[in-house]
């Protein structure tokens, strides 16, 4: 196969065979055959292509109905790998995936302060150098999926602006596929977490979710159909900057009120050093240790948290109506204190019983959900879907 390249799986026919390989394996070439409504010698050439090309393997024989034993098919997991990139904003985290989201190689570069445009990109080269030299074969490398933070233009892989390193337009795609000669996938990392959370998450089949990524900032992703959406001019999904307070706390951006002024980690910080400048914190974690010591008042902040949050959500229900609703990023890991009081606060504003209990669940994946979406943005081309 082509390094790089999708061509050889835009086939409507192959990607179908390909998908039911992929959700039902183990599965016979019969089976397929009858579930896709394709003639068993559609399915047997399509199957021998993918086997030759090291999509597929036969496993072990399945059950006899009477006759032959059928030899059953699956993906070949490792018969190809797939580059993600978790870009900003403070570090760039890169691994080598094979076609099963299995993580075989990691680095991870931290972010020096006052970067530019021209020292990013060459961490971010020298991160995705570092796991290439894990493959013996780079044919076998199907391309580079890259989750960078803030706003970013899919459809030219620009990063438009990442605003916690105070970066604009940052050619990302076409300077690393110009330096490794890999295809490129793109975007941003809240939409790219919802993406991994839909591909590797066991949440069952929803037709719409919502999933928040509350960190150093405050993002989410939409998934309608299962596809992300973007909005008109790639900002669908920065949520951290809806107005929750009218004359609350002044946020980042400048306007005040904002989610993100409230629920993200700097904020957590910024509040408990107001509230107990005496424990001097320095990150969201130590604020939630000390709620785990029985802290009063680190306690009632992180409840405080998951109203605003919640708050939020009721918001966010009410325009977008989701099936499921994941929290992830690193406040989630406050799950214990900030659940109850942000389903209540749904509960209080939602407009009907299903918004009021519209289902909200806490990453399974953690703190791999970026990385992994974006692993999933190259996945989604090899299967189609």
């Amino acid at each position: 196969m082509e390094r790089g390249t999708f061509q050889l799986m835009k086939s409507v026919n192959r990607t179908l065979v390909l998908n039911k390989i992929r959700e039902n394996a183990p599965i016979s070439r019969a089976q397929i055959a009858k579930e896709t409504k394709l003639t068993p010698p559609t399915v047997s050439s399509i199957v021998k292509e993918l086997i030759d090309q090291d999509l597929v393997q036969e496993s072990t024989l399945g059950e006899s109905k009477g006759g032959r034993k059928p030899t059953l098919l699956l993906v070949n997991k490792n018969g190809y790998y797939i580059v993600g990139v978790d870009a900003g904003p403070t570090t760039v985290a890169c691994v080598l995936s094979n076609l099963a989201g299995e993580v075989c190689e990691r680095i991870v570069l931290p972010i020096a302060p006052h970067q530019t445009n021209v020292s990013f990109l060459s961490l971010v080269k020298d991160g995705i150098s570092q796991v290439l030299q894990q493959v013996e074969d780079q044919e076998k490398v199907l391309g580079i999926g890259v989750a960078m933070h803030g706003v970013v233009d899919v459809t030219t892989g620009i990063s438009v602006f990442a605003p916690v390193l105070q970066l604009k337009n940052i050619p990302l795609q076409e300077e690393l596929e110009r330096t490794f000669d890999i295809e490129v996938r793109m975007e941003n990392d809240a939409r790219a977490m919802a993406l991994g959370e839909a591909w590797f998450g066991e949440y069952g089949e929803k037709t719409s979710m919502l999933a928040l990524n509350i960190g150093s900032g405050v993002g989410a992703g939409v998934l309608i159909d299962g596809k992300l959406y973007e909005g008109a001019f790639g900002l669908a999904g920065e949520v951290g900057h809806m107005s929750i307070a009218l004359d609350g706390e002044r946020c980042e951006c400048g306007n005040l009120g904002c989610l993100q002024a409230y629920a993200s980690a700097p904020a957590i910080v910024r509040r408990a050093n107001e509230q107990m400048p005496e424990k001097a914190v320095t990150t969201s974690e130590e604020v939630y240790q000390l709620a785990e010591e029985n802290q009063v008042e680190s306690v009632q902040l992180l409840e405080e948290t998951g109203v605003k949050i919640g708050i939020g959500l009721a918001n966010l229900v009410h325009v977008i109506n989701p099936a499921l609703i994941i929290i992830g990023g690193g406040v989630a890991k406050a799950e214990k204190y900030i659940h109850a009081p942000m389903a209540e606060a749904l509960a209080e504003r939602g407009l009907t019983e299903a918004a009021k209990s519209t289902p909200i669940a806490f990453s399974e994946i953690g703190d791999d959900a970026t990385i992994l979406g974006a692993v999933a943005l190259v996945l989604q081309e090899v299967f189609g879907s």
